[in-house]
């Protein structure tokens, strides 16, 4: 079969990364070839940018702009050629997590952030996004943190620009990025997800496709997504 792109996006705590995971079980288990990386650190190169966003004064545009190092090494080296090979590729995070991070939540323009996405990517986009959805009070108390000092409430705030970004993302885009309310018992997500990807598969924009070379922003159906 050919390759697909498919990749999980949410906030903190929203338990994405634990259904990636149960997919890339299930979808083995049906035969397909699927491989599972993950961003910022995908690549070792990446695993050495994630250590500089350590540093307090790092500017919104500077985080962006080491994000997209990061994603373009991404794509070069595992992304682009896992597509090639056929195999269904499950990366946590992707171009949508730039956008509502440092796009909505940071106030860089969202525009801005999905032509640098572009132009990074070399035009490789999701083919499918699930979105995993939920209020970050929920998120944060899941995996533990429960400060309640200016930093913490500040940090909460910033958690619910993501999360509005987030439904923007799916509003302009409601085939591509599929909303999974993810607030519910991890089995009722993940037969939810299930679903959905089965569909996706089995449906008619599977024609095959080749992923282009990086630096081309044309040529694609994801290249051409607003």
């Amino acid at each position: 079969m050919r390759g697909a792109l498919i990749t999980f996006e949410g906030v903190e705590g929203s338990g994405k990364s634990t259904q990636l995971v149960r997919l890339q079980r299930y979808l083995a288990q049906r035969g397909h070839r699927v491989e599972r990386t993950r961003e910022p650190d995908g690549t070792r190169l990446g695993v050495a940018i994630r250590r500089l966003f350590e540093h307090d004064e790092l500017v919104p545009l500077a985080e962006l702009f080491l994000f997209l190092a990061a994603r373009q090494q991404h794509v070069a080296e595992k992304i682009a050629p896992w597509l090639r090979k056929g195999r269904i590729v499950l990366s946590d995070r992707y171009t949508d997590a730039s956008v509502a991070y440092q796009g909505y939540a940071r106030g860089t323009d969202p525009a801005l952030v999905r032509e640098l996405n572009l132009r990074a990517t070399g035009g490789v986009m999701p083919d499918l996004t699930l979105l995993f959805d939920m209020d970050p009070k929920v998120g944060f108390d899941r995996i533990g943190s429960r400060r309640r000092d200016r930093f913490e409430r500040e940090r909460r705030e910033f958690h619910r620009r993501v999360r509005r970004g987030y439904l923007e993302i799916h509003r302009a885009e409601p085939k591509r990025v599929r909303l999974i309310r993810a607030a519910r018992p991890a089995a009722e997500v993940e037969r939810d997800v299930r679903r959905v990807v089965d569909e996706f598969l089995g449906g008619p924009e599977m024609a095959p496709r080749t992923p282009p070379a990086l630096g081309a922003t044309r040529g694609t159906r994801s290249a051409l997504r607003p």
